[in-house]
C-alpha cells in the first residue's frame, strides 16, 4: 500500500503551520445512485467497524418485529457513550428477552461518557458489559435470537442465523457482495464492503418506503440520535441534532456513512484510522455536490488546542481533481509490476507529476 494511492482529506493547522494531514478515500452519491464525487480509492474494499450497525439493527429489526423500537432500536444501531439512560434500556431489552446481562458477548468496559466513568470509579465501580458501546447491539441481537427461538449462547457465530440474515442485508443494501469476513471489536461478526458499496447502505435506509423496516431503522436513529451516540458531544448525535433528516453513524479506525434526507449518501475512511476529522470530511463533501450543511457549521473544523485555547484547526482540504490521477497512477503501477523497466519508469513520472501538483496545491494555499 502506498499513501499516494490515496487523496488528502483534511489538514491539522496549528498557529498557521501545517502539522499533519489525513489521507483516505470518499464518495458521494447522487440521490438516483450514481458516483458523483469521489476521492481516492473509493472501490478498495474497508472494515466498515460500527458504521454498519445500522444494517446489523435492521436483521435485528426484521427477526424481532415490534420488540425493537424507539430508542432501543436507535441504540441498536448506535455506539452509545455508558450514560444510565443507556443502561437502563439495555437492561430492559434483556429482560423483555427473558435474559440477563450474563448474556451479553461484548467485553466488560468503561463508559466512554466521562461523567458517568468518573462517578463509577469514585464509588468503587468496575469495567461492565453494559456499559460497552457496542451493548445495545447485542442486546438488540439477543432480543432477536430470543424472538425467532434461536439459540443465544452462540449469537456471535458467523454460522448462527441471526448473522447470516446480517450478512444477506448487508450485500442486499450494499449492493455488492461482502468483500471480506472478520470479527469487530465487541467479538460480533463484520463484513467488508468497498467504500461505494457501505454509502449505498446509507441511501438505502434514508431512501426506504414509509413503513418498511430500514426505515423505521433510520427513524428511530434520527428521532433519538442521544440513543445512537450520547448527550454530551458525541459527532454523530451532534450531526444529526445540527441538520435533521440528516443519518449519520461513524466506526472505528476513521470510517463514517452520512445520508441527506434527498437522497445523497457519502461515505469516509481515513486511511491512518483517526477519526478527529470524519464529520468534517462528511459536510464538506455534502456542501460540495450542494447539500445545505450549514446548520452544522460548528463541526466542518476541530479545534486545535494550544494551552487549553484554539490556535489552530483541523478542516477539511478534499482535492477532487486531483483524485482521478491518484486512482489513475494507482491502475498504472499494478498494470507496469509486470515489467520492472516500465514500473520504473511510470513511479519517475508519477512522483514529478505529484510534486507539480503539491506546487500547485502550495501555490493556491499561498494566494
Amino acid at each position: 500500500m502506498t499513501i499516494f494511492r490515496y487523496a488528502e482529506l483534511a489538514r491539522v493547522v496549528r498557529n498557521g503551520f501545517v502539522e499533519s494531514r489525513h489521507y483516505g478515500s470518499v464518495v458521494v452519491l447522487a440521490p438516483d445512485g450514481a458516483v458523483v464525487l469521489a476521492a481516492g480509492v473509493p472501490d478498495e474494499p474497508v472494515l466498515p467497524r460500527s458504521t454498519l450497525k445500522p444494517v446489523q439493527a435492521l436483521a435485528c429489526r426484521v427477526a424481532a418485529g415490534d420488540e425493537l423500537t424507539g430508542p432501543a432500536l436507535a441504540l441498536a444501531a448506535g455506539s452509545h457513550t455508558g450514560d444510565d439512560r443507556h443502561v437502563e434500556v439495555v437492561r430492559a431489552m434483556l429482560a423483555g428477552a427473558g435474559l440477563t446481562e450474563d448474556a451479553l458477548g461484548c467485553p466488560v468496559d468503561w463508559p466512554e461518557d466521562e461523567s458517568t466513568r468518573e462517578r463509577l470509579i469514585r464509588v468503587g465501580g468496575q469495567r461492565d458489559r453494559i456499559r460497552m458501546n457496542c451493548s445495545g447491539k447485542h442486546a438488540a441481537m439477543l432480543v432477536a435470537s430470543a424472538a425467532r427461538s434461536w439459540s443465544t449462547h452462540d449469537y456471535l457465530d458467523p454460522e448462527h442465523p441471526l448473522q447470516r440474515e446480517t450478512a444477506a442485508a448487508v450485500a442486499r443494501l450494499a449492493g455488492t457482495p461482502v468483500a471480506h469476513h472478520a470479527v469487530d471489536g465487541c467479538g460480533a461478526p463484520l463484513f467488508g464492503l468497498p467504500l461505494t458499496g457501505l454509502a449505498r447502505t446509507f441511501q438505502a435506509l434514508v431512501t426506504a418506503p414509509d413503513g418498511s423496516d430500514e426505515a423505521l431503522v433510520a427513524q428511530a436513529m434520527r428521532q433519538y440520535p442521544e440513543y445512537v451516540g450520547g448527550w454530551h458531544g458525541h459527532p454523530n448525535t451532534d450531526l444529526m441534532r445540527a441538520l435533521p433528516g440528516v443519518l449519520a453513524k461513524g466506526g472505528a479506525e476513521g470510517v463514517l456513512g452520512v445520508a441527506a434526507p434527498d437522497g445523497h449518501a457519502v461515505a469516509v475512511k481515513v486511511v491512518d484510522g483517526s477519526p478527529r476529522a470524519t464529520t468534517a470530511i462528511a459536510l464538506a463533501a455534502l456542501d460540495a455536490v450542494g447539500v445545505p450543511v450549514g446548520g452544522a457549521d460548528a463541526l466542518r473544523q476541530v479545534p486545535v488546542l494550544g494551552g487549553g485555547e484554539p490556535v489552530g484547526a483541523v478542516t477539511a482540504v478534499i482535492d477532487w481533481t486531483a483524485a482521478p490521477s491518484r486512482t489513475e497512477a494507482a491502475s498504472s503501477r499494478t498494470q507496469a509490476a509486470s515489467s520492472p523497466t516500465q514500473a520504473a519508469s511510470s513511479r519517475t513520472q508519477a512522483a514529478s507529476s505529484r510534486t507539480q501538483a503539491a506546487s500547485s496545491r502550495t501555490e493556491k494555499e499561498e494566494s
